[in-house]
């Protein structure tokens, strides 16, 4: 790679590092796994980033390549053996119902991995059906179908605590 394309490289990684660390969080719900995830997805955009750089949103490259990182962990071997337990909940600093966001948080964490990104991608990352379906190689219809059960899942986990707090 050329000296050039180092440095545009460089400086894309350095200025979205820390939205791609949020959206890996997001996905597998621990910090230091999150950094796993994007160190794994920049080191194969930096393999492709003649391809990146020429793709019509780069963002969007990016979280494909996050995504299916993602998605192609959890379904190693190693992933289903072992299992790390952050023993320290990560909560956000301006948060004003810590216990609501750590009863989201574990709702979110208990989705299976496709549901858990189908959610991540279309309501965190704001993407349309379409764009989703694309970054995760199915269908709408797919899309559709695991958006609904993620959903009813959060609402039968959360369903019973937002009912006491009401």
């Amino acid at each position: 790679m050329s000296g050039s394309r180092d440095a545009e490289y460089t400086e894309y990684v350095q200025s979205r590092q820390q939205w791609l660390r949020r959206v890996a969080y997001l996905l597998c719900q621990d910090w230091p796994g999150a950094d796993d995830l994007v160190q794994s997805a920049i080191t194969r955009l930096y393999a492709h980033w003649g391809r990146a750089r020429d793709a019509a949103s780069i963002d969007a490259y990016v979280r494909t390549i996050l995504v299916r990182c993602f998605l192609s962990e959890r379904r190693s071997a190693w992933s289903r053996r072992v299992m790390l337990v952050n023993e320290h909940f990560d909560a956000p600093g301006r948060s004003v119902d810590h216990d609501a966001h750590l009863d989201v948080q574990a709702a979110l964490a208990a989705l299976p991995p496709r549901q858990r990104a189908t959610l991540v991608l279309r309501f965190y990352c704001d993407l349309p059906v379409e764009a989703t379906a694309r970054e995760l190689g199915c269908t709408a219809g797919t899309v559709k179908s695991q958006t609904a059960k993620g959903l009813e899942a959060l609402r039968r986990t959360l369903g019973p605590i937002m009912a006491e707090e009401a």
